[in-house]
């Protein structure tokens, strides 16, 4: 066992083609257009900016599967830093 490679926050090759590759597999099967995807990304994030200031360089929108819900139903996961929340 590798101890440099357990702590290395950098993931393989090998595994960043593995996720590419579930993720193609989820848009296609629950058909989402990567410009629908788009258009949700925007409108969350006009909604978001409204009421808190957003790292926009570092913003991650994908489709997933929700393994807990019977069918293996597509689920959006939104990661959105937030910079700072306006009063």
């Amino acid at each position: 066992m590798d101890l440099f490679k357990m702590f290395s926050s950098k993931p393989s090759s090998k595994e960043l083609a593995k996720d590419r590759l579930r993720l193609i597999l989820i848009h296609d099967r629950s058909n989402v257009s990567p410009d629908l995807l788009e258009s949700i990304k925007e409108d969350i994030l006009k909604v978001l900016s409204k009421y808190v200031e957003i790292d926009s360089e570092e913003i991650d929108v994908k489709m997933t599967k929700m393994e807990e819900i019977e069918g293996d139903s597509p689920a959006l996961i939104a990661s959105i830093p937030i910079k700072r929340i306006k009063r």
